[in-house]
Parts: C-alpha cells; structure tokens; sequence
C-alpha cells in the first residue's frame, strides 16, 4: 500500500527566530524534490508579459418595436433611429402613454396644476392664480360617480375639488393652442382676457416653462408598440453596422425586466436599415492573472483564503463535473488571464486579432475558438444564437456562423421600481372547468394602488345598504332555485375556444346572476388586460402554476447623467390554481 510522508521542520534552538525563518540546508535535496515533482519540465513555457488586441466595434443604431416583420422593406419603414448613449434600451422598450385620453389621473392633474401655480408666483404674477382655478378646475363628482368611486379618491376629490388647477386640462389646451396659432392666443378667451397687457409676457413665459417641464416629467411614447398583449411580454429588435454587413437583433420573449446578451437572438436575413462605418482599434494590455477565492496562492508562506477550500469538496468517480471544477481551481487557476476592453454600451464587437507575447519574447497568435474548435463547438461563452424563426432560410445558418459577435447591450446596472399600480393573476379553476384573469390590483383615479377586494367589499356594503330600505320578499319554507352564483367583478373569465386547429383562451364576461342588472357584467378596469380589444390568450400562457403580471414606475439615472422616469410591466410566475366559487343550478335554503 502507498505510504504518506509528512515533512514537520524542528528547531531544537529556544529562540523562536530560527523557526520563522523556515531555513532549508540541504538545497540539493529540495531540487530533488522538485525534479521528483516534474516542475523541471517545462510544460507552461513562458508566462504572458504583454498583449496586442484588434477589435472592430459599432454602435446599434435601429430599434424596431413588436414582432420582426417578414417583409424586408416594411421592417427598415417601421424602423426608428436609436442612440444608445442617450436612453436605455428598458426604458425605450417598456414606456407606455401615461397620460392617456378618457383616463382619470387625479393626482397627477392637481400636482401638475399645483406647480403652475408655483411657476407664476416665482414669475411674480401669483395675483392671477383664481382666473386659473376658474378656466381649468378640478371638479368635484357628482352623485352618481360617487357611487362608484373607492374611499381614497372620494377623499382625494373632497380636498382639492374646486381648489386646485387640472393641470392635464390645463396641459391639453396649451398643447392644443401652441400647434394652433400659439399660446398668446388664450388671452382673448375668458376669463384669462381679464389679465392686463402688462402682465402677460410673465404669464405667457410661465405658461413655456411648465410646458416644458412637463414634457420632460415623464418618459413615455404615443403607444406601448412593443408590448405583446397576447403573450404579456415585449418583443423587439435592434440593428447595428458590422464588417460583414448589417447585423439584426432580436428579443423575442423579455419579460423580466432587465436585458442582457443573453435576451437577443441573431436574425441573419432581416434589414433594418442601419448604415455606418465599423472602425478598427488596437489595444495594448499587461495581461492580468484571474484570481478567485479558493485558488492556490502563489507565495508559499501565505494564507489562503478558507471560506472556498477546493481540497474539501466531495466527488464520484463519476461525478466528472465537479472533479473538474477541483482540477480547474487547484492545477490550473493560474493558467487564465484576463485583458480588458472598454466598449461603450449598444456595441456590437468583433476581434480581429490578438497576439500575445511572453517573457521569452515571443510572439503568438491566439485563434478564435470558431477556428480552432469548427464552427460549431460544443463550448461557447458570450456567443449569440441563431433565431430559431429562421431556420430554413437561404445562407441563414453561413451567415450567422461567420458573425462571431459580442453584443453589450445598453442595459440598466440599477433602477428603482416604485410601487405596483397594477396586478393580475392569471390562474386555473378547475372546479369551474376554465381560466380566470384576477385584477388584485389596479390603479385608482387618484393614482394610487386600489385592492380590487377590498374595493368590492366596499361596493357590496353600499348596495346592501341602499337594498335595506326595500326588503326582498323571500318565500317562506321553499327551496331557492338559482341559474348561477355570482362571481366578484375582478374575476374575468377566459373562456376556451378553438381558433384553426389551435386551443385559444378568450377573455370573456359574466352577467351578475341573481342581481336583477341586465347590462351588468365583468369586464376589467386595468390596462393589462386590454379593455375595449378583444383578448385571446394562447393556452399555454396560463400555465399550472399560474402567471403574474405587474405595472409599476420604473426610476433610473443613464450614463450621460439624465433621469428617467417610466411606467414598465413584468411577468413572472404565479400562485398556482384557485377557485372563483362559480356554480350552476344551485339549490339554497329558504
């Protein structure tokens, strides 16, 4: 059997300075041991001393939202020009309208107006704060919008109604007479006529610099055209000038909230217009050892790092992976250098050359792994895929192999996320035999998270209380026969249909059985949903267990210094199935 021999130095000497000084008399036996050992062999040669590195690099300069359209041509059309280093890519992908047409933003509109407010009194003309309370007022509900308004904005409403400046109002007509024949032309309508000549230069530039401000409050676009509302995720595409031609993009299924080289697919065939010119750069490095905790050190009186200790990892003789891991990070940690290349963000990278010179002077030329390996090797790090929606077409697979690209993309490091204005569940009901999409949260007219539960208990007291007054005359000892059960108004039903040859979940809508309301059905009050479009899921986007989905404000800085402020949607996974208590031909007590 092997025997193990274990070298422990002694110092006979009292003075502990001896010892620490770890002497070695017999040098030729040490070298024997090295000779033992085979590190007179020569296998590393020379170590790295310098590096010469040429890299083609160009920025993305096209954006074409929703799907990738087939039709070369209608692609480029649709296309818009896109500048990394001016917004994130997230932030250009996820903005929708927030300030949409018919849609109660009461908050906003009194905080809008409270700063045109602060914007005249700084211009010193504060005097003439009532004649825009009077032109555009926040108004008051009525009576029957009482009715169906939720606590908070009915207390919002009793605050600052008739007290505050609707600054949407407000912003609408502005916008409306500057594309017109301009805003100086508001002074000959009531009552802002009332305003003296002399005071309206100030008025009219507090009215330019709330315009302006409000124009930059938000980042948003006309229309949410990269959002799938089938899917309930984003799907986009970029374009950028390489040397072999223009290279597209795609993210067809970004549903998380953060981008990386990992979302995008290449797609060899499509165009989408973008022209330039790809430079050349030569880089020279000092090669740089990889370090990670656990590795050998390299001195041989020094502590190693003990929170990561390799020689205590337990392995099968079969469990190759992990003996792998041990060998990498005990043998040849030191073999792996590292050479930094500064891009910007949205470049689209490839390496030309590198050489590499080591101590001994020589000079050698590193290939890609592509040429090493064939252009299909079974290991690949950083390397994009090839669009599956591709496949088939004429040079797809020769074009997106000869690509060899690295792509950094524009994304955000770190963003804040406020709270989340709107929820939906998307569950299985399998007593009732189909799907539900459950609005737990939507966002109220005052701009704040509303619980569609709580709304609903608030609801049902109301009618219960206005039904007090008329007591329902119930039978005395018979059976109540009901057709079905009620179901609560955030539940919306997605009922199956076949669409083709496919299985298709249709948003749907219940009459409130029992209630005596004919036009009164379920329908959602959020914009995830879709409200006023037909909706048809495909069958697989409800899953077992279940899909959230969320709206909320997105907060974050870019790397030229400016802000940005968005409202972004996320999908993930949800709570598994529920039961909405919906039951047919019912038979209840007297």
């Amino acid at each position: 059997m092997p025997s193990t021999v274990i070298l422990e130095p002694r110092n006979d000497c009292p003075e502990m300075q001896d010892a620490l000084q770890a002497r070695i008399h017999d040098q030729l036996w040490l070298l024997a041991r090295q000779w033992q050992m085979g590190e007179f062999k020569g296998d590393d040669a020379g170590s790295p001393a310098a590096a010469q590195l040429i890299a083609r690099s160009a920025p993305i300069s096209r954006f074409l939202p929703g799907p990738l359209s087939t039709d070369p041509t209608l692609a480029a059309e649709h296309a818009q020009n896109y500048s990394p280093l001016r917004v994130p890519l997230e932030t250009l992908v996820e903005r929708e309208p927030i300030r949409r047409p018919g849609q109660n933003n009461l908050r906003l509109a009194a905080e809008t107006g409270q700063h045109f407010l602060r914007i005249l009194v700084a211009q010193k003309r504060g005097t003439h704060r009532p004649l825009f309370r009077t032109a555009f007022p926040l108004r008051r509900p009525s009576a029957a919008e009482r009715l169906t308004l939720d606590d908070d904005t009915l207390h919002f409403l009793d605050v600052v109604g008739q007290r505050a400046v609707d600054g949407l109002q407000l912003y609408g007509k502005l916008l409306e007479a500057r594309r017109g024949s301009g805003l100086a032309a508001l002074f000959n309508q009531a009552p802002l006529n009332e305003i003296p000549e002399a005071d309206r230069s100030e008025v009219l530039q507090a009215m330019t610099m709330w315009l302006a401000w409000v124009e930059a409050l938000f980042s948003e676009s006309g229309q949410n055209a990269a959002w799938l509302r089938d899917r309930f995720e984003y799907s986009f595409s970029v374009s950028g000038q390489t040397v072999a031609g223009e290279t597209v993009l795609r993210a067809p299924e970004y549903l998380e909230g953060h981008l990386d080289w990992y979302s995008f697919v290449v797609h060899p065939t499509a165009k989408l217009g973008a022209i330039g010119q790809v430079p050349s750069s030569t880089f020279c490095f000092l090669p740089t050892p990889v370090t990670f905790r656990g590795m050998p050190a390299p001195r041989l009186w020094e502590f190693e790092d003990a929170r990561v200790n390799f020689g205590r990892v337990e392995a099968n003789p079969q469990d190759l992976a992990r003996l792998l891991l041990v060998e990498f990070g005990l043998v040849y940690g030191n073999d792996w250098f590292v050479i930094p290349i500064e891009l910007d963000a949205g470049s689209l990278c490839r390496i030309g050359a590198l050489v590499v010179a080591n101590t001994f002077g020589e000079r050698m030329l590193i290939s890609s792994s592509t040429e090493v390996d064939g252009p299909d090797p079974s290991w690949r790090m950083f390397a994009l895929s090839l669009d599956q929606a591709a496949n088939g077409e004429p040079g797809a697979n020769a074009t997106a192999k000869s690509q060899d690209l690295f792509f950094l993309p524009p994304a955000l490091g770190m963003s804040l996320e406020g709270p989340t204005l709107e929820e939906v569940l998307l569950l299985r009901d399998e007593m009732a035999n189909m799907a539900w999409a459950v609005e737990r949260i939507v966002e109220s007219p005052s701009n704040h998270p509303l619980d569609r539960f709580e709304a609903y208990q608030q609801m049902q007291r109301r009618r219960e209380s206005a039904a007090a007054a008329e007591p329902e005359a119930m039978p005395n000892g018979e059976l109540i026969y009901r057709l079905g059960t009620t179901v609560p108004d955030y539940w919306v039903p997605l009922l199956p249909v076949q669409v083709g040859s496919a299985l298709r979940l249709k948003r749907g809508s219940l009459p409130r059985l029992g209630t005596g309301e004919v036009e009164g059905r379920l329908k959602p009050q959020g914009l995830i949903l879709d409200p006023g479009h037909d909706l048809v899921l495909p069958d697989e986007e409800v899953p077992r267990e279940g899909a959230q989905v969320t709206r909320s404000y997105q907060y974050a800085r870019w790397v030229d210094g400016s802000m940005h402020l968005w409202v972004g949607r996320r999908k993930g996974v949800g709570r598994g199935e529920g039961s909405s208590g919906l039951r047919f031909d019912t038979i209840e007590g007297p």
